[in-house]
């Protein structure tokens, strides 16, 4: 019987040409690995690696606007209105209109988006200290530290 996804008589060992080689290719199959792990250990809560970021600068932010959140996740601020929307209407963030400027919104984690955020970062560590568990503290260290420089 052949391998899933491989058809009877296809051949399972493929010529992967230059992508081992390549940053890029290895970058996205850890990052398919990681957000696979995180989603599996999110289940009982339904938060995705996005909304646990937006809901963390949030909680440690509050009053923060949707366009300089945007910013700092690095997305449009199209998508963030539609990420701030799914949050709001779990009832975990509210947006309330800015005491600084009336034409934009100071976001704000609900008591029940702070009371899953603080229960989200334990889970969260879990998540990381078992994607991790094959690294030790200094390669995880210099692997934060190098993911860092090429993203800046």
């Amino acid at each position: 019987m052949a391998p899933d996804g491989v058809k009877a008589g296809e051949s399972t060992e493929l010529d992967f040409d230059d992508l081992p080689g390549l940053v890029g290719y290895h970058l996205r199959r850890a990052q398919v690995a990681v957000f696979n792990d995180f989603v599996g250990s999110m289940g009982e809560v339904q938060i995705t690696p996005g909304q646990y970021g937006v809901m963390t600068l949030i909680g440690a932010n509050p009053g923060l606007s949707q366009s300089a959140l945007a910013r700092a996740v690095g997305i449009e601020r199209s998508t963030m209105v539609a990420v701030i929307g799914g949050l709001e209407a779990r009832k975990l963030v509210q947006r309330k209109l800015s005491p600084v400027d009336k034409r934009s919104y100071a976001l704000v984690l609900t008591n029940e988006g702070s009371k899953l955020l603080a229960k989200l970062k334990g889970m969260v560590r879990s998540h990381e200290q078992k994607v991790l568990s094959g690294l030790s503290d200094a390669e995880r260290s210099q692997l934060i530290d190098l993911l860092s420089r090429l993203a800046d």
